[in-house]
């Protein structure tokens, strides 16, 4: 309390040498002054004899072997550990605290004042003797978990002023223990030749330190091996680790076995003799559903057709109607009769069997039916599958936001038949309508309205007229067939048709890796329907080049693979990334096969087809600083290379800055390329290159649940492959594109609604490009009292969703 009185006095005492500002002074005595009798006022409603818990200190004293940077990490390791948590504070003070005393004791649980208690206040964290007790326990026990054996705490209480009081735990860390060696031991059983012929993958490496956890996953790993060599009564808990630390020099040998007295069913390993797959299967009308007599032997290889098993195991369909062709399942499921059980086949059937869509619940049911031979055993499978409804009607509305700050809602009919040709295929036709309104043009914005059709047929395989070989450990692969049209109407300017059609392949690698091919794309964009503003713009000679791009149409040939690599889902780790690549090349194949006309033109049906490769790369990289604090980075780069029936990019597969996902402190599209500077009164700015760079960061913080903040800085511009573009000299890229680049920053708002988040982004420019070079740097010119100066500079971005 002391010291923030003489903070006060200070305070008042060198007021007058501060600039005047509209904030009147006497706010700044009040909230100086409640703050001081906050302070008093937990010292005075604490228990008697109690003091406030505010934290942990840590004072190791370390064996020579124990690195700095090992230290460091049981440091925070233990901080994690420490309970209970402090009270919240800022700037050293528990405001919590202080809005719960100050608030004081409601008169009834759910009134107002019990509300805004629960709400702003927090009740204070005491010390405590037993919790103190407690944590060294568990740090102690967590340490010799970690090979510290012999490890010594002590912990005790030190007072921080006269009501704050913080644990300090001294800790006597003595050397680490490493593993010595690993030895699979065991007898001439199956099952303990099967844990021995796992030893090569050991998780468990001579030289390593002694981690508990990397013992509990080695059993872990050891027991889903043996269920993959068909030993389905397995357990990891059937798994002995025996340790011997007598070594001495601080080693410790490992030695691994299977239980004595394991189960006698967990010895053998199982094959399969009959799967039964019912697919119709409803609570409702089970025994109907389940009638094996109605069952029907489907034409599924199994292992006695391949010469593998002399017992001869049949697949079974109870599917009387026939809703669903039986080469289906021999997609899905990859377990065979016959064969032996495999855990990790039986998990890659159930999870392609959920990702076909088709199947509202999946169970399954293994049925031991005896011997099989003198070591082995049989069972039966039966896989219950009730299905979704075949097809399907929906009418959603939704609200959106584009990349060029469009934001506006969008009205779909969906239409889906999710078994459209008996083998879950999936059919899916939209009809689209909507509006866009462009948010943060100020005035210069154009109002879009949208209206499509497009359906895509998926199939849960790979179609082709030859046959490509694929990892049939993985999920199932999928063949898109897509086809689309779309109407943009542009409020005063011009219509804009698009037709589209696209077949390809998705197939995922793992959960973290995916590939989409599009070895065929096809998109025929043109204009119609021109406008007076429209032609007007062709008129002046500001922006002439720049509306004439859309004039001709432009049809793309093209072939599509994009990679896409998320870091693992499941990880906890601070720093997780992701990675997005594309790579598209154009009219290659069209080229070889069409003759140039008089002109030099290659053709097809009278319009020019675009010839270019277009690569680029998005990465991102999230770094969790604090369980309410995420350091957010973007890098983006991506060229077009024109060539043949072109000089720059097609006006649909060219980059473009600036807007809500972008630079945000220049309008939509409003950057580039290179030095060019959009012409005032344009009533579109659609300022696109054949080359992009881009990067972006941000600090995101979490308030409450429900409120975040974040500061930014973007930088970005694109540029033509050449001066020979609509834009000409200037906006090439050259050695000195560091010195183009559209810098800003700014700060945001978020509101997250758990299902969606609501973003508004303010920023201000740095670097303006377009300007003279020396005068491009603008943060001198910052000025926030200016009315001019905030219309022309600060631009307010509002869209859904994260901008990365």
């Amino acid at each position: 309390m002391r010291s923030l009185i003489k903070i006060y006095h200070s305070f008042t005492q060198t007021r007058h040498s501060i600039k005047p500002t509209r904030l009147p002074l006497y706010i700044v005595h009040c909230t100086l002054y409640i703050t001081i009798l906050q302070s008093c006022n937990i010292a005075k409603h604490l228990p008697a004899g109690e003091k406030l818990y505010v934290g942990a200190d840590f004072v190791l004293k370390t064996d020579s072997t124990v690195t700095k940077k090992e230290k460091d990490r049981l440091v925070s390791e233990l901080q994690t550990l420490a309970r209970p948590r402090p009270n919240s504070r800022i700037f050293g003070f528990p405001y919590k605290v202080g809005f719960y005393y100050f608030i004081g004791e409601p008169k009834k649980e759910k009134g107002f004042r019990a509300g805004l208690r629960r709400k702003f206040g927090e009740a204070p964290v005491l010390a405590s003797a037993r919790g103190l007790a407690a944590n060294g326990q568990l740090m102690g026990n967590t340490l010799e978990n970690e090979g510290y054996f012999g490890t010594t705490l002590q912990g005790d209480f030190v007072d921080v002023n006269s009501y704050q009081t913080k644990a300090r735990y001294t800790i006597q860390v003595p050397q680490r223990y490493l593993i010595d060696s690993v030895s699979f031991i065991g007898d001439s059983t199956l099952v303990a030749r099967a844990m021995f012929n796992t030893s090569p993958q050991s998780l468990l490496k001579a030289g390593n330190p002694f981690v508990l956890d990397v013992v509990k996953a080695e059993k872990e790993r050891i027991g889903e091996a043996i269920k993959q060599r068909g030993f389905f009564y397995f357990l990891p808990d059937y798994v002995a680790v025996l340790t011997d630390t007598a070594v001495g020099n601080h080693k410790v040998r490992f030695y691994l076995a299977i239980k004595p007295d394991i189960p006698a069913a967990a010895k053998v390993p199982y094959y399969l003799r009959n799967i039964y797959i019912f697919p119709n299967y409803t609570l409702a009308n089970a025994r109907n559903d389940t009638n094996r007599a109605v069952a029907y032997q489907a034409p599924i290889p199994t292992a006695a057709d391949s010469g593998l098993t002399n017992r001869p195991g049949k697949f079974y369909i109870v599917d009387s109607s026939r809703v669903y062709n039986p080469v289906l399942f021999e997609d899905v499921i990859s377990l065979r009769p016959g064969r032996r059980y495999n855990s990790r086949a039986q998990d890659l059937s159930l999870s392609r069997l959920v990702n076909l869509g088709t199947f509202k619940y999946i169970r399954n049911r293994f049925e031991p039916v005896g011997r099989y031979g003198r070591d082995s055993a049989l069972m039966d499978l039966n896989y219950y599958l009730t299905p979704l409804p075949k097809r399907s009607v929906r009418l959603e509305l939704s609200g959106n936001s584009r990349s060029n700050n469009l934001a506006g809602t969008l009205l779909t009919l969906s239409y889906i038949d999710r078994n459209f040709l008996h083998r879950a295929e999936q059919l899916q036709v939209n009809t689209t309508a909507g509006i866009d309104l462009q948010v943060g043009a100020a005035g210069r914005g154009v109002t879009n309205y949208r209206y499509g059709i497009d359906a895509t047929l998926s199939f849960p395989r790979l179609v082709s007229p030859f046959k490509i070989r694929y990892d049939r450990r993985q999920i199932l692969p999928k063949t898109n067939l897509t086809v689309g049209y779309e109407i943009l109407q542009r409020d005063s300017l011009y219509n804009l048709s698009s037709a589209r059609a696209s077949f390809g392949y998705a197939f995922r690698a793992n959960s973290r890796v995916e590939h989409t091919i599009l070895p065929f794309n096809i998109n025929y964009v043109y204009l119609y329907n021109e406008q007076q503003k429209y032609i007007e713009g062709l008129t002046d000679p500001r922006t002439s080049q720049a509306y004439a791009k859309l004039l001709q149409p432009q049809l793309i040939l093209s072939s599509i693979y994009t990679f896409n690599y998320n870091s693992d889902p499941q990880s906890r780790r601070r720093y997780t990334n992701r990675l997005t690549i594309n790579a598209e090349p154009a009219g290659n194949l069209a080229g070889l096969l069409v003759k140039a006309d008089s002109v030099g033109y290659k053709n097809i049906a009278n319009v020019p087809f675009a010839q270019f490769f277009r690569f680029d790369l998005d990465t991102r990289h999230y770094f969790q600083l604090t369980p309410k604090l995420t350091w957010a980075n973007r890098f983006f780069g991506g060229i077009g290379i024109p060539y043949g029936n072109i000089n720059e990019m097609p006006f649909v597969r060219q980059y473009f800055v600036g807007g809500a996902n972008s630079v945000r402190a220049f309008r939509p599209r409003a950057v580039g390329p290179g030095l060019y500077a959009p012409a005032p009164g344009t009533l579109f700015q659609d300022g696109g290159g054949d080359i992009k760079l881009e990067v972006n960061t941000e600090l995101r913080a979490k308030l409450t649940s429900l409120i975040q903040v974040a500061a930014f800085v973007d930088a970005g511009n694109v540029w033509s492959y050449s001066s020979q573009s609509t834009y000409g000299v200037g906006s090439e890229f050259t050695k000195d594109f560091a010195k183009q680049l559209a810098i800003g920053g700014g700060i945001g708002l978020r509101i997250d609604l758990s299902y969606f988040l609501i973003r508004a982004d303010l920023a201000t420019p740095f670097s303006i490009p377009y300007l003279p070079e020396g005068e491009r740097w603008v943060l001198n010119k910052i000025n926030f009292r200016s009315r001019d100066w905030r219309r022309n500079n600060l631009v307010l971005n509002i869209a859904v969703g994260y901008p990365f």
